[in-house]
């Protein structure tokens, strides 16, 4: 199975969840998988789909606060290393159901942490502390790190195909990025670097002026 990954650096927030939709809506063309590494030039948060903005805004001071394409809670965005996951519908983990892919997902990525000198686990049981913040305490499934979770995802199935965000946070300074990444390059499939195209780029700058960058849409609910 061929895959393609790239890397985007730091962006800015608007911008990083405006690429990944952008990404979804031409997943089908590509026909591949596509990962994706990228970070943050200024420090922010997102918030999942569904979740209302006044109750985000009241547990976070961040700015810019940014709606995602995905669902799930509240993620701040500072020294994280974030990625994306898109899946075309004619790949098999479309097929899977929500909870499979998150298990799917975290596997590959605990796997590589833990080859990166990382002894990440997968939480056995779910033990959140506070409905709706992503990192205040774990979900099953979630990444921890001496019960502490470090990493978890969210996620959107659309005819498109499929779009997986994950944020990895509050790692030990020691840690190696580049490892890591390295490591999830390891999984067992051909690899070819992703040249972003004009219309790939024209889209995601469309999205991020007229929609992320937009109080109309983040505060939509």
């Amino acid at each position: 199975m061929n895959w393609y990954f790239l890397d985007t650096g730091k962006g800015e927030p608007a911008w990083n969840m405006a690429l990944d939709e952008a990404l979804l809506h031409e997943i089908a063309a590509l026909n591949r998988p596509v990962l994706r590494f990228y970070g943050w030039v200024e420090r922010a948060a997102t918030f999942g789909y569904f979740q209302p903005y006044a109750q985000i805004a009241a547990w976070t001071s961040l700015r810019p606060l940014i709606r995602r394409p995905t669902a799930g809670g509240l993620v701040p965005h500072d020294a994280d290393w974030t990625y994306s996951v898109i899946i075309p519908p004619s790949h098999p983990w479309y097929e899977l159901r929500a909870v499979e892919s998150y298990l799917h997902l975290h596997r590959w990525v605990a796997s590589a942490l833990r080859a990166a000198d990382v002894p990440a686990e997968l939480a056995p049981a779910a033990s959140k502390e506070i409905p709706g913040q992503c990192f205040a305490g774990a979900e099953q499934h979630d990444i921890v790190l001496k019960g502490r979770k470090i990493a978890g995802a969210a996620q959107r199935r659309a005819r498109e195909g499929l779009l997986v965000q994950g944020s990895i946070q509050s790692l030990p300074a020691e840690c190696d990025r580049a490892l890591w990444q390295r490591h999830m390059l390891a999984n067992p499939v051909l690899w070819d670097e992703l040249s972003l195209s004009e219309d790939i780029r024209a889209r995601a700058s469309e999205l991020a002026k007229s929609k992320y960058n937009q109080p109309g849409y983040n505060e939509r609910r």
